[in-house]
């Protein structure tokens, strides 16, 4: 079994009421997620951040607060003609995800084009629960309201 591990960090933006998400764009599908996305090799993840938010959204961004850090582990099973001459082949993922509050300072919303996202929205939070989203949505808003002394949500 293969064995793969990514570090992202993540934005909760939340003004008068209403959250910013991403449509991030995956293999089954489009989801509602919060902006953010992986760190390049040797960055930091407060400018990995702010540097995602801009790509998916438009907006720049003060980060405020880390809320936390949540982890995810998933096994993906590989398909096609290569997996399976190979026996098929299996992923053990493992995501750290590091959660943070942000301010939108500047900017303007926009779509990312060619990247993870196709789009960028603000919601109000009580429309949150009807959206087809990622497990992250819930985790972060949960985060950023309880505020857990660990940053476990």
């Amino acid at each position: 079994m293969k064995k793969s591990m990514r570090v992202a960090a993540y934005a909760v933006c939340v003004e008068e009421e209403k959250v910013l998400l991403a449509r991030w764009v995956g293999r089954t599908g489009r989801k509602w997620t919060l902006p953010g996305g992986g760190l390049d090799h040797g960055e930091d993840p407060v400018d990995a951040v702010a540097r995602e938010v801009t790509e998916e959204t438009g907006y720049t961004v003060a980060v405020e607060a880390l809320l936390g850090i949540d982890t995810v582990r998933r096994e993906f099973h590989h398909s096609g003609v290569g997996a399976a001459l190979r026996g098929g082949r299996v992923t053990d993922w493992h995501g750290i995800r590091v959660v943070y509050a942000a301010r939108v300072v500047g900017g303007e919303l926009r779509f990312e084009v060619g990247g993870s996202t196709d789009m960028a929205a603000w919601f109000d939070l009580s429309e949150v629960p009807g959206l087809d989203r990622t497990d992250l949505v819930d985790t972060a808003l949960s985060l950023a309201r309880h505020r857990p002394p660990t940053g476990r949500a």
